[in-house]
């Protein structure tokens, strides 16, 4: 029997939606390529019965739920695409989201705000100063920067920020425009307060003697 690289291809998928099928009745959640290979089979099966297009890609949405996936499978899975054998010739079958998600679902890196606020940086003593964006163009911070080394275009107090950052949660940030005065709270970054990168002005321990003064004297403001 001889066989095309298309007739091969189509053996590996059926064979790959069995593996599929058989660890759904063994109550074993699919991994994404498991139900990858389950749906386009069942598109090209569906395809094959002279099912309608519209008929196929309804099919193709009802035959898998989260619950039948290892968790974040079914965000992984946003977009299937699968050329099928129709009667009137070869159509482009595209699944958008085709694993129904049920309620209470935890979508991956999904942000889960209980009901009570946080307080953040509790009992760190607190630097507030005033900011002024002197270039032509938007500045952002984000939370981990040492806001010292900042963009030269801020002007502000760079001895008081030393050592700080802003007193924001993990991954948010401060945008400042240009001309426009804005407050921010700094606190002390913690840890063992070694500062690489950024500026350059550091690359080292915050606390060691001198480098406040050297990166004063290194930084671009004073150019």
């Amino acid at each position: 029997m001889h066989l095309t690289p298309t007739e091969i291809e189509r053996l590996s998928v059926f064979t790959a939606a069995e593996l599929a099928r058989r660890n759904l009745r063994e109550g074993i959640r699919l991994s994404h390529p498991e139900a990858v290979a389950l749906l386009v089979d069942e598109v090209m099966l569906a395809a094959r019965k002279d099912m309608a297009y519209d008929e196929v890609v309804d099919h193709a949405g009802s035959v898998l739920g989260s619950a039948q996936c290892e968790p974040g499978v079914p965000d992984m899975i946003g977009i299937v695409a699968v050329d099928a054998p129709f009667p009137d010739g070869t159509k482009l079958v595209t699944l958008i989201d085709p694993i129904a998600r049920g309620e209470g679902d935890v979508r991956p890196g999904e942000v889960l705000v209980g009901d009570a606020p946080v307080d953040v940086f509790v009992g760190q003593p607190h630097v507030t100063i005033t900011v002024v964006n002197r270039g032509d163009r938007d500045v952002q911070v984000r939370s981990q920067t040492h806001f010292f080394e900042t963009n030269p275009a801020l002007e502000f107090d760079r001895r008081a920020a030393w050592g700080c950052k802003l007193a924001v949660a993990s991954g948010a940030g401060v945008r400042f425009e240009p001309g426009i005065p804005v407050e921010v709270t700094l606190v002390p970054m913690a840890g063992e307060r070694v500062a690489q990168g950024f500026s350059g002005l550091v690359n080292g321990s915050l606390d060691a003697a001198g480098a406040l003064d050297a990166a004063l004297a290194a930084g671009q403001w004073n150019r």
